[in-house]
């Protein structure tokens, strides 16, 4: 499956409407941006369930402020609306690949619970 390229017209709805999304913020300037992206298109293009998204930070600056980007390349990977991983640093190809691998490992059932029993602790009592 080809990149997506995300700006502030379909963040939100490519986020929200897709159950697993990894997101690269990287810069037309950035070396170590331009050495991984054949390897997050490669894996992109193995990976064909999940939408893999490019966030060009030089022409997204809104976005890449509203997530706190202050490196580059940053990876970021949702499932389910939640983030599960989010990280400054190129990665060779086989480190990336278990990165994924492992990110659909997770249980998310188990991290919706964890979230919901922190809300709950959160909470004032009564």
């Amino acid at each position: 499956m080809p990149t997506v390229d995300l700006d502030k017209d379909n963040l939100a709805s490519t986020i929200n409407d897709n159950p697993f999304v990894i997101i690269d913020f990287w810069a037309p300037w950035c070396g170590p941006c331009q050495s991984f992206k054949p390897v997050f298109e490669a894996t992109a293009e193995k990976h064909p369930d999940i939408v893999f998204a490019k966030v060009n930070t030089e022409d997204q600056q809104e976005i890449a402020s509203h997530f706190q980007i202050r490196s580059i390349p940053t990876l970021m990977i949702f499932r389910d609306q939640v983030v599960l991983y989010a990280e400054a640093g190129a990665l060779p190809q086989s480190s990336f690949e278990k990165l994924v691998d492992d990110a659909k490992a997770v249980d998310m059932d188990e991290v919706q619970k964890a979230i919901e029993e922190e809300e709950q602790k959160a909470q004032p009592s009564a």
